[in-house]
């Protein structure tokens, strides 16, 4: 199952890029907030990752799992000891490894999620009102058992790490068996909504946004997933701050009432 999805990943990151090289670029704010996106889109922007082969699987993955390359900047060297010592990721991790064992969802792909949505910051909002480490919606945490109380909002309540990733990950769990096989139109859906990626025909959505977000986390999962039958080896990203702007949209009301419901996952 693993290895399928893996493989997913790649034909997906080569339809979108043509077999061009994975990369991811980033930035370390003032205020410490890490932002992700998969090209330069301005000059505070350097390149923290470039994936070791092409993602065109006509001859097969890659064999080996792809590293970091430092570029001689000192705002890349400042990006990379920041995820090195980062404590944002440590504080949650184990929530993510509950989440990823309870919805048989990959650790990294969860990983990638976050670091893409929030840096891994459980207090980012953003313009939309998506909350929190993985950027839910209160309408969509409604649909997962997240309810107000007399003395809590929703949007409190989404802060909650636990709260959040448990929502969060049982709507991506969701999105994943909506769109069996295709992972990229599970996060284009987690990015856009699930009513933008039918009205694009079961596409990824032509909105730049929505489509740099699903790179973006692709090659991030990609960078941190060893590839099959080889040694259990991890490049491990720490990141903290928020990405602005980023988060699932509610979903159609038609939509709504085939939300699964998962026992396991109560907030």
């Amino acid at each position: 199952m693993k290895r399928g999805l893996v493989a997913m990943v790649a034909l997906a990151l080569a339809a979108m890029a043509g077999g061009a090289r994975a990369e991811v670029w980033g930035y370390v704010d003032d205020k410490g907030a890490a932002h992700f996106a998969s090209e330069k889109i301005d000059e505070r922007y350097v390149l923290f990752y470039r994936g070791g082969e092409s993602f065109d699987t006509s001859e097969g993955l890659p064999d080996r799992t792809p590293r970091a390359v430092a570029v001689p900047t000192s705002s890349s060297a400042r990006l990379l000891a920041f995820f090195e010592v980062s404590p944002g990721y440590k504080q949650v991790k184990h929530h993510i490894r509950e989440a990823s064992r309870t919805h048989g969802i990959d650790y990294e792909l969860l990983q990638a999620l976050i670091a893409t949505e929030s840096g891994f910051d459980p207090t980012a909002v953003s313009p939309r009102g998506a909350v929190g480490l993985m950027q839910v919606m209160p309408a969509t945490a409604q649909r997962y058992g997240v309810q107000a109380d007399r003395k809590t909002s929703i949007d409190v309540k989404l802060a909650d790490p636990a709260t959040n990733i448990r929502a969060g990950s049982r709507y991506l769990r969701y999105l994943l068996n909506l769109y069996p096989g295709q992972v990229e139109l599970a996060l284009a859906a987690y990015n856009a909504g699930e009513g933008a990626v039918q009205r694009a025909g079961n596409r990824i959505p032509s909105y730049r946004e929505t489509q740099d977000y699903v790179k973006t986390v692709l090659q991030l999962y990609a960078m941190l997933k060893p590839p099959p039958m080889t040694a259990p080896q991890r490049v491990h990203v720490e990141l903290s701050g928020g990405a602005i702007g980023r988060g699932n949209l509610p979903a159609d009301p038609a939509n709504a009432a085939s939300a699964p419901v998962a026992a396991a996952a109560t907030p």
